[in-house]
């Protein structure tokens, strides 16, 4: 009998997301159930919001035994167990970490912190800076614990902030940076209770009405509370936000996709596979990629979301088919091709991974790619051209054209645009998915080294006094008016409305060193290193060269500090930074999801594909 049927089985008086705790709990990826390590549910009042979505700990399972092996290195390496673990006297979450021969030290030396990076045979010694320990201190600080166990960082903590909103949470796109930064130290505990804790939060149930999550969808965030349930006796709950609560109540379409990212790079600097190979963590991949590869009215490869459902989460104008989500998409997508276990029940599912890598990764490089000879063309398009044969294939109008792109792109560079759809190209430049396309290989060879050239030579617009413009340029006068809605917090060069946003330093990173151009990164880093600590770690930063605080930037930001952190550590440790990235695929080009090759119709575009890549 399969795990679904047997979970089916449980008392059906249960609410589903208990049956999960339950099932979590007890299966591992290949022993049948022991119900003797369950405990009963408590039931909430009804007139309490989250009973029907939350988990509830169960403590008599916290606390499980530590397993240790010995690598052919001779080094004792930690093997996790197929459960959440938790070490409650583990406070600090330093500790040796070993992958491969490299190894991550934080050590105590003459009451100095001085972080030991050993490669090989060689060891080099770093000095932490300033800004650096008090990046840690805020880091730990934020950390938030459920039934004793860490379980991820609350997006901001600032104890002078009085009205904290939803910055008391958990966000699965927010914990990204710090968790990579809990791994490359050498922690990974908190990072493994998380996934599998948001994983116990993602909606199972089929739905008929418009109020409840759909199937697979991952949460924005989720909050540690404590309830009552009798007089005497309180019980810690998750309670998970889908964006009902969030501005514009729109759903949270990246944080699945974050999560199967997230979810690879564990395995990578761990060595711990078994966590993607359980049951339930494959269940929940497949659930993820069926969602986002459901059948619709939409033919784009593309995957069709609304305003306000990413990092961007505000009206800007990004609907439709944004750079951002196909970026995180595409990078889920080969995330979920190499852990999802290939058998009866998922080898249809890999297939449409296949066709969907494909075909969205020609489609991205042809039609997303600006620079100047494709601008030129553009200028020069025909429009209303019905054939097949068209080269203008979605009607773009010449005069879209932004006046200050002519100017702006330089010679030597270019960049995927925002957004494309019938009649319309959003010509800003996206800084998350185009850093994000560099590290997935979504773009081609020759078009990463265009990007960071253009970063290069648009300097001052896009670093200035503070990395990285989340986007350039910003929505003005009308534009802004009616994009926006005169969206008050989206002021020109605040916010998203291409305000700087320091959390990007560490994608920045990733994808200059997968190119080979770390310098520019070390080159950014040091702008931001000079003033994030006197500036308490601001969320974002104001004006065309972000050199004011944001108006409304929460300080103690924790992904302003672990974008940070992460920066410097994987500048310190290019082989742990070379696992996180993907190298281009040369097998996806020879696959064909058109169908057009058996038709009488024009030839296959694959061959396109093919010649647009660059082997170095």
């Amino acid at each position: 009998m399969s795990a679904i049927h047997l979970l089916r089985k449980i008392s059906t008086k249960t609410p589903s997301r208990f049956h999960r705790s339950l099932f979590f709990s007890t299966f591992s990826k290949d022993s049948p159930p022991d119900l003797s390590r369950t405990t009963s549910i408590r039931h909430l009042s009804s007139s309490q919001r989250f009973v029907s979505s939350s988990i509830y700990c169960f403590p008599q399972s916290k606390i499980l035994p530590n397993r240790f092996s010995e690598k052919t290195t001779g080094i004792s390496v930690r093997q996790f167990s197929t459960s959440v673990e938790t070490n409650l006297s583990d406070k600090s979450f330093e500790r040796i970490h070993v992958q491969s021969d490299a190894i991550l030290e934080r050590i105590h030396k003459n009451e100095e912190e001085v972080e030991t990076v050993s490669i090989g045979s060689e060891k080099v010694v770093r000095k932490e800076s300033e800004a650096e320990k008090e990046a840690w201190r805020i880091l730990e600080n934020a950390v938030v614990r459920y039934c004793g166990s860490p379980v991820g960082t609350v997006a901001a903590n600032d104890p002078g902030d009085k009205m904290p909103l939803n910055y008391d949470q958990v966000f699965i796109r927010d914990f990204v940076p710090s968790a990579l930064a809990f791994l490359l130290k050498g922690e990974g505990d908190i990072v493994r209770n998380f996934l599998l804790h948001t994983l116990q939060l993602q909606s199972w149930e089929k739905t008929v009405d418009c109020y409840s999550p759909g199937q697979g969808l991952m949460p924005a965030s989720f909050k540690v509370r404590t309830v009552a349930l009798d007089e005497n006796t309180t019980e810690e709950v998750l309670d998970p936000d889908f964006g009902e609560s969030a501005i514009g109540r729109v759903a949270p379409v990246d944080s699945g996709l974050w999560w199967i990212i997230l979810l690879r790079a564990y395995g990578k600097i761990t060595g711990d596979f078994s966590l993607q190979e359980r049951i339930d963590v494959q269940t929940g991949i497949k659930l993820i990629m069926n969602l986002c590869l459901a059948d619709g009215f939409d033919m784009f490869p593309t995957l069709l979301v609304t305003d306000g459902s990413c990092m961007i989460d505000r009206r800007m104008g990004i609907h439709g088919h944004p750079l951002e989500i196909q970026s995180l998409f595409y990078s889920a997508l080969r995330c979920s091709r190499e852990m999802l276990s290939v058998n009866d029940s998922s080898k249809d599912l890999v297939r449409a991974i296949n066709n969907r890598l494909s075909a969205l990764s020609f489609h991205i490089r042809e039609y997303y790619w600006v620079d100047i000879k494709k601008i030129n063309e553009i200028y020069r398009y025909k429009t209303e051209e019905y054939s097949t044969d068209a080269t203008n294939k979605f009607n773009i109008y010449p005069e879209q054209i932004p006046p200050w792109l002519m100017d702006w792109i330089p010679e030597q560079g270019g960049y995927l645009l925002g957004n494309l759809q019938p009649a319309h190209m959003d010509f800003r430049f996206f800084t998350l998915g185009n850093f994000w396309s560099i590290v997935s290989s979504l773009a081609t060879p020759k078009q990463n080294e265009a990007i960071l050239n253009l970063i290069e030579a648009k300097w001052d617009d896009i670093i200035g006094n503070m990395p990285l413009k989340i986007c350039y340029p910003a929505l003005e006068y009308d534009d802004w008016r009616i994009i926006t809605g005169s969206d008050p917090k989206n002021t020109p060069w605040s916010y998203h409305n291409s305000g700087s946003w320091p959390t990007l330093l560490w994608q920045f990173t990733l994808a200059c060193m997968k190119m080979g151009r770390p310098e520019l990164a070390e080159k950014a880093l040091a702008v931001a290193e000079k003033r994030l600590l006197a500036d308490r770690w601001p969320e974002y930063y104001d004006t065309r060269s972000g050199k004011f605080i944001g108006k409304q930037s929460r300080l103690y930001q924790t992904w302003t500090v672990a974008g940070f952190l992460t920066s410097k550590l994987l500048l310190a440790n290019p082989e742990m930074a070379s696992l996180l990235f993907w190298e281009e695929d040369y097998e996806l080009l020879d696959i064909c999801a058109c169908g057009l090759r058996k038709s009488d119709r024009k030839k296959c575009s694959r061959v396109a594909a093919k010649t647009q890549i660059l082997v170095r």
